[in-house]
């Protein structure tokens, strides 16, 4: 039995895996960015000479969005997430991605580990963020 889910309107994985898997009562999101639908990715930003911009905030703020954006797919939400796994490109970023991060939990949220990486799968991205919920009612 495949209890994977692609959700439409997101960025289509660069893999074979779904957006989101349930079992066992639990929602687990594959590593999620900020990249859009379109293959865009929310903040980065290029110039009319070519030099890019790249800013966590906004990229942290996609992620999350995302997520939140896939768990309601199968029935959950932000507040349902028991455990999240960070990775940054670089930990220069962590104050700017904590202080995003801070908007959208607080203590009370998921148990959460960051973790530094030396790239993501396209060069612009800057944070990925996988994630464990629990179903309501589970």
């Amino acid at each position: 039995m495949n209890d994977g889910k692609l959700v439409q309107g997101k960025a289509t994985p660069r893999g074979r895996y779904p957006h989101v898997k349930v079992a066992g009562g639990f929602a687990f999101v594959s590593g999620t960015s900020s990249r859009r639908a379109d293959n865009t990715i929310a903040g980065a930003e290029a110039d009319e000479l070519g030099t890019t911009r790249l800013d966590i905030r906004p990229q942290t703020a996609a992620v999350l969005d995302n997520i939140r954006d896939i768990l309601a797919e199968v029935g959950a939400g932000l507040e349902d997430l028991v455990q999240v796994t960070s990775y940054l490109v670089n930990m220069n970023d962590f104050a700017g991605y904590n202080e995003v991060y801070g908007r959208y939990f607080d203590e009370g949220g998921p148990a959460r580990t960051t973790v530094a990486v030396h790239q993501l799968p396209h060069p612009h991205l800057l944070i990925e963020i996988q994630a464990v919920a629990l179903l309501p009612g589970k």
